[in-house]
């Protein structure tokens, strides 16, 4: 098992992730926030479906889940359909305006990582994605399991620690 130091360390570099995401949200058309891109991306990858499970893939509210929807459909990139199954209900699918929507954000991604990573070889891209799949796995789907806060950690020996008790306990930085 890895020493609390290197715990730390992980919460310190995951959350400068945020500074990749604020960098993929800059490169996203004027008229596709990322909430639209979510949106469309999960309806790209999972084929049509209700609104409820869109909200649950987006891990956000009904009504957040309504306004990246009327959003996304005004432009025509979706569609609404009566579902069969129960005609109070709407599928949502993709329209060929959407496919196209979808390969533009694709393309502008993969430009950026492409960008970015120019410096690193495939086989390091490759153990960055296996190694996000792993850790997205060891934490399970976080949309729809109750929030469980952690059991604290034992403390480690004040005599093993060798990095001045503010670095320590800092907060990780953004």
């Amino acid at each position: 098992m890895a020493e609390r130091a290197q715990y730390e360390e992980l919460a310190r570099q995951l959350s400068a992730v945020g500074a990749v995401k604020r960098d993929m949200g800059r490169i996203l058309p004027p008229d596709c926030p990322a909430g639209s891109a979510a949106a469309l991306t999960l309806i790209g990858r999972h084929g049509d479906m209700r609104m409820s499970k869109l909200a649950e893939l987006l891990a956000v509210d009904m009504s957040v889940t309504s306004r990246h929807v009327a959003h996304v459909a005004a432009r025509g990139w979706i569609e609404r359909l009566p579902d069969p199954a129960d005609k109070r209900s709407r599928i949502l699918r993709l329209t060929p305006a959407g496919v196209d929507q979808l390969a533009e954000l694709s393309r502008r991604t993969t430009h950026l990582f492409a960008e970015r990573l120019s410096d690193w070889t495939d086989d390091e891209v490759g153990q960055l994605i296996r190694l996000m799949g792993r850790l997205r796995d060891s934490f399970g789907d976080c949309r729809s399991t109750p929030v469980r806060l952690p059991a604290p950690m034992a403390e480690q020996p004040a005599t093993t620690a060798t990095a001045p008790a503010s670095a320590a306990t800092a907060p990780p930085t953004p």
